[in-house]
This record gives structure tokens, sequence and C-alpha cells, in this order.
């Protein structure tokens, strides 16, 4: 396998920034709790799940962004370190159409499968 690292480098940051970027946004669209909060005023209760609903997606969008800049950030350790592109659990090459698929992947299919159905 020959895999580009300064080409999948430079992925991995764009991704990285593209990632941040949307939690920003999701970040400043969240007009804050107060609605949630005002419930017991003449909020419809409907009104209030729905925003309920939108604030609890919300945070899981961010919390699935902050993984995912992880995830990334430890690609970027192992380009570093000379180990990107070599499954964690076997030790085997990563295929390039895996890579490309999930740049910041830790495991080959086989594994991941098997980690997966555990």
């Amino acid at each position: 396998m020959t895999v580009d690292l300064e080409s999948r480098r430079a992925q991995l940051v764009e991704m990285r920034e593209r990632v941040l970027h949307a939690a920003h946004d999701i970040a400043q669209d969240d007009d804050g709790d107060e609605e949630l909060s005002s419930a017991a005023g003449d909020q419809h209760l409907a009104d209030h799940a729905t925003d309920m609903f939108d604030h609890e997606l919300d945070e899981s969008l961010e919390e699935n962004a902050a993984q995912l800049v992880r995830d990334i950030d430890l690609a970027l350790d192992r380009i570093d370190a000379g180990t990107y592109g070599t499954c964690a659990r076997c030790g085997r090459p990563i295929p390039e159409e895996r890579l490309d698929a999930v740049p910041y992947a830790v495991l080959d299919v086989e594994c991941k499968q098997l980690l997966e159905r555990a």
C-alpha cells in the first residue's frame, strides 16, 4: 500500500476544519435554554417538546463533532508516528479504499466487523 501521507494529512486537516466550523455553526444557531425553561409560561406543550428535541439534537451533534475531531487528531498523530494506515488490532495494512472512505480509520474492515459483532 502506498499512501501519500502529505495528501492524507491535508485531507484530514481540511476535514477537521469543516467539522469544527459545522460544530461552531450548530452552537451559534442554538438560541439558548430560555425557551426550555419557560414550559410553565405561555408555551404550548408540543412547542416545548420540539424545543427540547432540537436542543438534545444539537447537543448530540456537538458531541459527535468533538469525537470526530479527536479521531482526526489521533490519525494525524499516527501519521507523525509512522503508524498511519496500519490496523491497530492485527497490524495489517488498512486498504487504501477504506482510508479513502474513513481517513481516520484505526482498524481494517475485518477487525472493525469483529469489533462490532462483539
